[in-house]
Order: structure tokens, then sequence, then C-alpha cells
């Protein structure tokens, strides 16, 4: 297989840089870059057909993911989650046609596995072998899995609060763990400050180009597992918010491979009502996020208080016609149990926090009972046994 990555551009001045190199951000405006692919060249040597009979992890897309030798992809399975008809779930919601996405099931118990087997193995590739970030959760031990697949060191700077599994997960692969007393924009700081110090390169959400090459998999599993129709609406929560742009990113591709039409699902980001900066930016109408003050929520994955990729994730969620909303603690604790009760599903708070919304966009008319839904699961719920 060939990919047929030819650069790199800013999704915000659109200047180009190589692909050859390593690059975190935009060197002229500091804003995200992305790998961009030959994709007429794409179309004709894969035709979506040929697809069934290629492995079932998210690599079997090689011609759009970025690395460019297969003896450098750092895998362990990552991607092709099945998605599941949630009939009784949508008999109690009022939702005809609900379906759940259930990334627990990745590698990690995360959907962070596909975004850290992509930057790891591209970080591979680049000859990098010193790895560091900052995690709310379950990016940290995706990372750490990665690089001891890789043979790399791997360095994790994390909020004290975050689950325990979480630091866990680090410390068993062979990570080095620092606690930090404050918001994973605390942990960035630091992560900053110690790659300055001994050269580490920092993988940090959208701060390099590759984590979100792992994520647009997603949309291309959705479109294929759904007959290449989409849904009418997909609801995702939101931190760093890759997955909403990732997604986003691999519509437009298959759109111009002729894999899809031009229609587009209602994109909907989800938060808490503790950290909603997000929300706050699409309400106001705003192209940029203000950072929010005392960020609080059980969900650690959506306890971001500033997101660099937040003028991607609101061009996504209003070109779609979607929107952004808010969930309270209380309201993810109540579907995590209901989602489990008539599902069977242990999804995670920040899935649960999918299905709150659900219930919200339903009561307000903003989605109707015979609407195609998909809500996104991000992990698995065992992860967060204190919190229940």
């Amino acid at each position: 297989m060939k990919s047929y990555l030819t650069h790199l551009e800013c999704t915000y001045c659109s200047v180009t840089q190589s692909a050859d190199v390593a690059h975190r951000v935009c060197p002229d405006c500091g804003k995200v870059l992305y790998p961009r692919y030959d994709l007429a060249l794409a179309k004709k040597a894969l035709d979506r057909s040929a697809l069934k009979d290629r492995a079932a992890n998210m690599w079997r897309y090689f011609e759009v993911m970025p690395i460019l030798d297969e003896a450098n992809v750092i895998t362990l399975g990552e991607g092709y989650t099945p998605i599941f008809q949630a009939a009784r779930l949508g008999e109690d919601m009022g939702a005809s046609s609900l379906y759940i996405k259930d990334e627990g099931l990745n590698p990690t118990a995360s959907f962070k596995a596909r975004g850290l087997s992509a930057a790891v193995s591209k970080a591979k590739e680049l000859g990098i072998t010193k790895l560091t970030m900052p995690s709310a959760g379950n990016a940290a031990g995706a990372m750490t899995s990665y690089a001891a697949k890789g043979g790399m060191e791997a360095y994790v700077f994390m909020p004290k609060d975050v689950p325990e599994a979480n630091r866990q997960e680090v410390l068993i692969t062979g990570g080095n763990l620092t606690l930090v007393d404050g918001l994973i924009s605390d942990a960035g700081q630091a992560s900053k400050a110690r790659a300055a110090e001994e050269d580490l390169f920092d993988v940090s959400t959208l701060q390099e180009p590759y984590r979100v090459e792992g994520k647009k998999t997603m949309g291309y599993e959705i479109a294929e597992q759904m007959g290449w129709t989409l849904p009418d609406a997909i609801i995702y929560p939101t931190g760093g918010g890759t997955g909403i742009v990732g997604m986003w990113k691999a519509f437009a591709e298959m759109e111009e491979m002729g894999w899809i039409g031009s229609e587009r699902p209602k994109m909907f980001a989800v938060q808490s009502d503790g950290c909603a900066p997000i929300v706050r930016a699409f309400d106001n109408g705003d192209e940029f996020a203000e950072p929010w003050q005392n960020a609080a929520t059980m969900a650690a994955g959506i306890r971001v208080p500033a997101a660099i990729g937040d003028y991607l994730i609101l061009g996504a969620i209003r070109e779609s016609g979607g929107g952004a909303l808010t969930v309270t603690d209380d309201e993810i604790l109540r579907y995590m149990r209901k989602v489990a009760s008539l599902e069977g599903m242990f999804i995670c708070p920040e899935g649960a926090a999918t299905a709150a919304a659900l219930s919200k966009l339903l009561s307000d008319g903003r989605l109707s009972s015979d609407d195609n839904i998909l809500l996104l699961n991000t992990g698995s719920g065992l992860k967060y046994l204190e919190v229940l």
C-alpha cells in the first residue's frame, strides 16, 4: 500500500510546510497544521469496494494516512469499532433510529488509541524517540502504550485528580508520570517546559499534525459501516475537539474521492456546564473560544478550558447546521446508568453526555424522532469506577 501524503497546510493562513520534517503548529500563525493528500491519485489507487478485503483496523485507509512506510506503523489493532443499534434506548428517548459507535472497544479502551497510534507512528518515521504530552485521562495511557510498543520514551503530565485507571495505565506501560496541581492547561505548561529542557517532542491535542489523522478514521468508518450514507446527526463529547474536526476532515476527503456526496450530518458538540468554552463561543457567534475559568466536571475528558482547535470545532458545527450544548454531571451519571441498563453498554461519562444531550435536542426540536442519530461513546466506563 502507498500513502498519498503530499504536504502540511495551515488550517488558518493556508501556508504549506514539508511533511518530511517534524512540525508542530504553523510557524507563521501558530494555528493547526493538517496533512494533505493527492486525493485524485488516492481515488485511482483505492476503490471503496476494495476495503472489504482489508484488516478491520484504522490502517485499512492507508492511502489517506500519513505514514509513508508501512514498517513504521505502530499498531495495537485500533479502529473499526462497532456501531450498535440502540433500539431500547431509542424507544425510551423517543428516537426511532438511534446508534452508538463504541470507541471503548479500542486498545487502551478509548478513542485516544486512534490519534496516538498515528502520532507515535509518524514520530517514529521522522526519527523522534522521546515524546511528551499533557492529558486529562485516556490520551496518557494511549500515548505511553504506543510509545512502549515502538521502543520510545514517554513523558506524561496529568492533573492530580484524573481517574486512577489512567495513572496506572501510564505507570504499567513504562511512562514517566508527573502529576500537576491544576487543570490540563497547567499540565500543558509543565509538558512544554520539560520538552524545552530535554528535547522532547510534544504531541498535545492538535499541536502536532498527526493525531487528527487517527481520529478522522472514525469518519471513514461511519460512512463505510453505514453503507456510505452518513447519519442525520452525530453527537460528540467535546474537549480538545479532535474527533469532530477529524470526522469533518474525513467527510471532505471522501467527497473529493467520490465516496460520498455533499450531504453532511449535523454535528453537535456536547460539553459540561462546568466547562463549556465551545458552547459559550457558539452561542455568542465568536470565531474563537475564550478560556473557561474554574473548569469543573467529573467527565475528565471534556474538562478542557481552552482548545487550540476552537475555530475548527466551531466552523464544523456551524457549517453542518448543528450546534453546541451543555449537560450537568447529574445528567451524565443518570445516562451512564440508563444506557447500561437498557443496552448493556458500560460507557464513559463523556459518552453518557451525548445521550443526555440527545434528550435535550429531541425536547427542543433541534432533532426529530425519525432522524438517523449517532452517539459517540469515546471510552470504557471501567476507567471511571471511583466516579460511580
